[in-house]
């Protein structure tokens, strides 16, 4: 498969109309057309249902168009890269994130390093841990913010400097509003929506321990607070989350005792060529997140102090 053909592939299931695909792509529409039969020809399935109006992809269809805008974007970035001098620090860098709160401190190192290099560009696309690393993978991706648990020895790494603190997403109604900390008693029985990431829901039922039997999955969830906020309201359970601000005030966040704190980490492939552009920002984090750590430290000892005193 050339990847001309698959671009027009793509925006023909972007538009789901030949004829509008094809103008976009300047080229008519008998061409097109037998381009893309040509390309069911050659992978021997079919990749669109045809209608007199319209044109819908296939289960296969939809396979295809998931690894090509894959294929697509990687050509892409690399004829980005390789159009740059060596010397230039410019280009693009693609960071797959979940959503923690060390997206502040990667962000805040977004912009200061943005500062200094303006002619290199940042992607940040939003996803659970194991697609992240699917990317990372595949190439699509230079570098990814996970939380753990998660597997990093295929990968060189900073650990970021905030913990995350796994509490329960509630109802301010609810009888364990009124609680100071939640055990696995207090949940033992009720609806509960977890999140779908296995190693996560291991982490979070070993927590459970004795009353793990009594665990009541009522829904998982990979991404979204808004999405776990609306779910709560709604009744259908108790969300285990990490702490994060909070946009509903009939809602509220209890911590878990025994806690449970997750650390994070930034991290790209091991044995891979970086561009310059990868090289000066992997040094740019290490030193911006050495910088947080010294400062969270001195003012952990200050407010020791402050107590002792």
């Amino acid at each position: 498969m050339e990847l001309r053909v698959l671009e027009y592939f793509l925006t023909v299931a972007r538009e789901e109309n030949i004829t509008k695909a094809a103008a976009l792509l300047h080229i008519t529409q008998p061409t097109l057309s037998r381009q893309l039969m040509q390309m069911e020809e050659e992978l021997g399935v079919r990749l669109f249902h045809r209608g007199r109006h319209s044109i819908l992809l296939t289960k296969e269809g939809m396979l295809l168009q998931r690894r090509a805008q894959e294929i697509v974007n990687l050509a892409h970035k690399t004829e980005k890269e390789l159009r740059h001098e060596e010397e230039s620090v410019s280009g693009e860098i693609s960071i797959g994130c979940g959503e923690t709160q060390n997206m502040k401190p990667l962000s805040r190192g977004i912009a200061s390093f943005s500062r200094k290099y303006p002619d290199v560009s940042f992607h940040i696309y939003t996803a659970i841990a194991d697609d992240v690393k699917e990317r990372l993978e595949n190439g699509v991706l230079d570098m990814g913010l996970l939380l753990e648990p998660v597997e990093i020895s295929r990968y060189h790494y900073i650990r970021m400097p905030l913990r995350e603190r796994w509490q329960v997403l509630m109802r301010r109604d609810s009888d364990l509003a009124e609680r100071e900390r939640i055990t696995p008693a207090d949940l033992a029985g009720r609806p509960l929506i977890l999140s779908s990431r296995q190693s996560v829901r291991n982490l979070l039922e070993n927590w459970f321990g004795e009353e793990a039997e009594k665990l009541r999955i009522a829904s998982t969830c990979n991404l979204s607070h808004y999405n776990q906020e609306v779910m709560v309201e709604s009744g259908i359970g108790m969300a285990m989350v990490m702490d994060f601000p909070r946009g509903n005030d009939s809602l509220c966040l209890r911590p878990l005792e025994p806690a449970i704190v997750s650390g994070c980490v930034l991290v790209y492939k091991k044995n891979q060529a970086l561009s310059a552009a990868m090289q000066r920002f992997i040094s740019h984090m290490r030193e911006e997140v050495q910088a947080v750590s010294e400062k969270t430290d001195y003012e952990q000892d200050r407010e020791r102090d402050d107590k002792e005193e």
